[in-house]
């Protein structure tokens, strides 16, 4: 898919810089994600483009509210193809972990890869049955062992690592994905609360600038989600699997994996 996306430039080596030299270092904040264009500009998102606010996330909700809908055994298969690991073909990549494992060892035994639901079923009571409960923009695959440490924890900077972790961090009350796929994390969050707005049998889901917010139709942080959307911008997985998703079983996209700016225009 043709894009033209701004990458992010992180002043790592000025902070350095200036603490050798005995400064005191700058104050360094994630640049806001540079407008983009895509293919689907002028077809798909046409309804949706010079938008902001509440009208834009109006919009969006229309656009990406049709859909197929997969069963939740379907989702093993699909998740072979939508989470295949570039570098091996007979693997899946792990999303918080970040481990390439056979695609045959999906499960629920020790060692397996499971359905990892990133907006936590609990947050909505909204189970396994067809809608967000088997929605693909925001299953994947993750250990067991990894899958149940996360459980429906919010999203939020800190804690300690743990067996598997891949750099993810947990502690008592939210979960911090490993660093390169804090932004992946982020936009699924930010997609399911403008799919599901509570006008097809399923619950508002809504983000909140909080932890502890299961048992509610909430996720959170808010706050810290946007900044990992600025700071990780989609990548070549994020961005083929996206396409994937869209051409080979749901035929909806994630709107802020094409668009990460559109998160700022309406939060």
């Amino acid at each position: 898919m043709p894009s033209s996306r701004a990458r992010h430039w992180r002043p790592v080596a000025l902070a350095t810089a200036a603490l050798l030299a005995g400064l005191t270092a700058p104050t360094l904040t994630a640049t806001p994600a540079a407008a983009t264009t895509t293919a689907y500009d002028a077809t798909y998102y046409k309804n949706a483009v010079g938008k902001t606010g509440t009208s834009l996330k109006s919009s969006l909700h229309t656009i990406i509210s049709s859909q197929s809908k997969l069963s939740y055994a379907a989702l093993w298969e699909a998740l072979k193809v939508t989470d295949q690991d570039p570098n091996n073909s007979s693997n899946v990549r792990l999303l918080y972990s970040g481990i390439s494992r056979s695609k045959s060892l999906n499960g629920g035994s020790t060692g397996n890869w499971n359905r990892e639901h990133v907006w936590a079923q609990s947050h909505g009571d909204f189970g396994t049955s067809a809608g967000p409960g088997t929605d693909l923009h925001h299953i994947r695959p993750e250990d067991v062992a990894v899958n149940a440490r996360r459980g429906n924890l919010d999203f939020d900077n800190g804690g300690s690592s743990f067996t598997n972790s891949g750099g993810s961090l947990v502690d008592s009350d939210s979960f911090e994905p490993r660093d390169a796929v804090k932004g992946d994390v982020a936009r699924m969050i930010l997609y399911m609360a403008v799919r599901y707005e509570g006008d097809d049998g399923w619950p508002n889901l809504e983000p909140k600038d909080a932890v502890n917010t299961g048992g509610t139709p909430y996720h959170g942080r808010l706050s810290v989600l946007k900044a990992w959307n600025e700071e990780d911008p989609p990548d070549a997985f994020e961005e083929r699997r996206n396409q994937v998703v869209y051409d080979t079983y749901q035929h909806n996209r994630n709107p802020f994996i094409d668009h990460p700016e559109w998160v700022e225009a309406i939060w």
